[in-house]
């Protein structure tokens, strides 16, 4: 297995300057006063393989708004795609929400972002974009729910639909590709604590599912069992809303919150969660089981799984600089851990957000919120 990383920005910085100073007293606006940090504090929340372009296209968390770049695979060079042209200033990254039409012609997005509810109304919320590959245009469609920012996003080209899952408050919404409108579908959280996990995910249905939680308002603490699954309906026009989540892996009281969600093509879904474990999920009953927890003994999660060729599923587990190459099969639901993501310098990946698989086998896995310096792309030949 031969393992790169790919710099767009190079940016290092203290940790204990970071953990000392910048989490415990910064906000939105400190970022905006400082430009080197908007500039250079990146990370890769989202990226597509696209076969006929020989292309990755990368969605980044960029305080400027730079959040849109491609690796040319050819040339092995990062080039920004102009998304500061038809951006709001409050479009901040592109967050697991980057959706490929079938016939590889148009790219969806949906912008995330980074600052608080006291500019709520300031900001016009997050929007649907169309980048077209071949012209290299994009163009803005529309805001499904005015205000509220887009975190993740899953394409129906059958209905002409882009659901979008909302932060903040947490709602689900759709949007009409041709009328370019949106519409709410309902809340999945009552803002106790967030309920969704990465991404969204389209069941063989045509059903959109993600985590949702309880308030329990009428207690002190919010329990250990409100982080539950729900999906919503395109048939019935409503989101179902189910009484259990993820059972906890140490096999006690509660459900653990969803991490990601994956449709692998066996008619089932799978899902992660409680520190990296995986789950299948009936979509039909919604009954849930354990599979089991690569990494038990140290800080994991496990965000994106791709599938490959050779029937395995293939996605980083682990955390702070632990990562390692995971395989599932959907079929046995069987997994096995390969090597630890490091690159020929030493450096060590701190945390996977997100998995392309391109059409010759290479993996490109987006790195997040690393502490210590700016993300990178990583490109793992199996």
């Amino acid at each position: 297995m031969q393992i790169r990383s790919h710099k767009l920005v190079t940016r290092r910085y203290s940790k204990n300057f970071w953990d000392q100073q910048i989490s415990d007293r910064w906000n939105y606006q400190d970022f905006l006063d400082h430009s080197d940090w908007g500039r250079d504090w990146i990370s890769f929340d989202g990226v597509v393989s696209h076969a006929g372009t020989n292309r990755v296209y990368c969605g980044l968390t960029r305080f400027d708004g730079d959040v849109f770049y491609a690796w040319d695979r050819a040339t092995e060079k990062f080039e920004s795609l102009g998304f500061e042209s038809v951006m709001d200033r409050y479009d901040a990254k592109f967050h697991r929400s980057m959706e490929l039409s079938a016939d590889g012609g148009s790219l969806y997005l949906a912008t995330a972002l980074l600052h608080d509810v006291d500019r709520f109304f300031e900001a016009p919320g997050g929007g649907i974009y169309r980048h077209e590959i071949a012209s290299g245009k994009t163009e803005k469609l529309g805001i499904p729910l005015p205000h509220n920012y887009i975190q993740s996003s899953v394409l129906d080209e059958k209905r002409g639909a882009l659901y979008n899952m909302h932060f903040a408050p947490e709602w689900l919404s759709v949007f009409d590709l041709k009328t370019g409108t949106g519409r709410e579908l309902g809340p999945i959280s009552g803002g106790m604590q967030m309920a969704q996990g990465e991404n969204l995910v389209m069941d063989d249905n045509g059903c959109v599912w993600c985590g949702w939680n309880a308030s329990k308002a009428w207690q002190s603490s919010l329990g250990s069992d409100i982080a539950r699954l729900c999906k919503y309906d395109p048939e019935a026009g409503k989101i179902i809303y189910y009484p259990h989540g993820l059972p906890r892996a140490d096999g006690s009281h509660g459900f653990a919150r969803v991490e990601g969600l994956f449709n692998l093509g066996t008619g089932m879904l799978f899902a992660s969660g409680d520190n990296g474990s995986l789950y299948r999920i009936d979509p039909e009953s919604a009954a849930v089981k354990y599979l089991g927890t690569p990494i038990s003994d140290r800080r994991s999660r496990l965000t994106s799984l791709v599938m490959h060729a050779d029937g395995w599923a293939y996605g980083i587990t682990g955390r702070d600089s632990q990562c390692q190459l995971l395989r599932f099969d959907p079929a046995t639901e069987k997994f096995e851990l390969g090597d630890r993501i490091v690159d020929a310098d030493g450096e060590a990946m701190f945390q996977c957000h997100d998995i392309t698989l391109t059409t010759d086998g290479v993996l490109f896995a987006g790195e997040n919120d690393h502490p210590a310096r700016s993300s990178y792309l990583w490109e793992i030949t199996l």
